[in-house]
C-alpha cells in the first residue's frame, strides 16, 4: 500500500485514466467500466479498476496542480504498476480559432512551475507525450469522425492569475490553451519509462472570457473520455512494438 493510496499492487490496471475531479473519476467508473471496484478512498481521490470493452482498466483522480498530480502518478507508477497514464481534463483556450467544446491533445507542455526547474539545476526541459499514444490516439479520433486539435499547451501553477493579458506571449508563440498538470504528467512518465498522453477539453475561453454551460459540459467530456478509454483498451489489444488500429486499417486500404 502506497502512502497516499489505500491500493495494493495488482488493484491497479496498467492503463489509467487521470482525471483531476474525485467526481468525474466516479463518473467515469459508474457509467463506463464493468465491474468497477473502488480501490482507493483516501483524501476522496476515488480510485476505480474495472473493464472497458473486455479490457482492465483504472481510473484515479489525481486534483488539481502539478503537486498533486505528481504525488498521484510517483505512486501509480512506482508503487502500483501502472505502465499507460491518459489524463483526461479540461483546459483554457488562449486561440480564437480553438473553442468550447474542442479537444485539445498535448504534443508538449510549456510550464511557468518552478518544480522542473528545480529537478534540472535552472536548465530547460521539454516535456512530451508519448508519439505511440499520441499517434493511436489522433487514429481513434479520426476513424470516429471526432475532430482534434493537437499542439502544444501551458501548465500554469496559477489558476487565479493577476494581468488580464498574462497569456499573450505564450499564445504569440502558438500555444493552444493552459492547464494546471500535464508538464509534470510528462515528465514523471520519461523520468520512470512509461507512457503518457494528456487529453483536454476546452471548457472556458481566456480570450473572451466564454465559459462552456453545465448542460453542455458532460457531453463534450464524454466524447473526450470514450476516446480515451477506446484508446486504453486499444494499447492493451495491440501492445506497443505490434501494428495498432491506425497501422491495421492502413493495411486494408493498400
Amino acid at each position: 500500500m502506497s502512502l497516499h493510496l489505500e491500493a495494493v499492487r495488482g488493484s491497479v490496471a496498467d492503463a489509467v485514466l487521470l482525471p483531476g475531479d474525485p467526481l468525474r473519476a466516479k463518473f467515469i467508473a459508474d457509467k463506463y467500466l464493468e465491474g468497477a471496484v473502488c480501490y482507493n478512498q483516501r483524501r476522496a481521490a476515488y480510485g476505480f479498476t474495472g473493464r472497458y470493452d473486455g479490457c482492465r482498466v483504472s481510473v484515479q483522480a489525481t486534483g488539481m496542480g502539478v503537486p498533486s498530480i505528481s504525488i498521484y502518478v510517483h505512486e501509480l507508477v512506482c508503487e502500483l504498476g501502472a505502465r499507460v497514464l491518459i489524463r483526461v481534463g479540461t483546459c483554457g483556450s488562449m486561440q480564437p480559432d480553438v473553442r468550447l467544446g474542442d479537444i485539445v491533445v498535448a504534443q508538449a507542455a510549456c510550464t511557468d512551475s518552478s518544480i522542473n526547474g528545480r529537478t534540472f539545476c535552472g536548465m530547460t526541459y521539454s516535456p512530451i507525450a508519448d508519439f505511440e499514444l499520441l499517434r493511436r490516439f489522433h487514429a481513434l479520433a479520426l476513424s470516429k469522425g471526432v475532430a482534434i486539435k493537437v499542439g502544444n499547451v501551458l501548465t500554469t501553477d496559477l489558476f487565479y492569475q493577476k494581468d488580464e493579458g498574462w497569456f499573450d506571449v505564450w499564445a504569440a508563440h502558438g500555444v493552444l490553451a493552459a492547464e494546471m498538470e500535464t508538464s509534470a504528467l510528462y515528465t514523471l512518465a520519461a523520468k520512470n519509462g512509461v507512457r503518457a498522453l494528456s487529453v483536454l477539453t476546452i471548457s472556458d475561453m481566456l480570450t473572451n472570457k466564454e465559459n462552456m454551460p453545465p448542460e453542455d459540459r458532460e457531453r463534450s467530456l464524454d466524447r473526450m473520455i470514450q476516446l480515451a478509454l477506446d484508446l486504453s483498451a486499444d494499447v492493451q489489444k495491440n501492445p506497443f512494438g505490434e501494428m495498432g488500429c491506425a497501422a491495421d486499417e492502413r493495411q486494408k486500404t493498400d
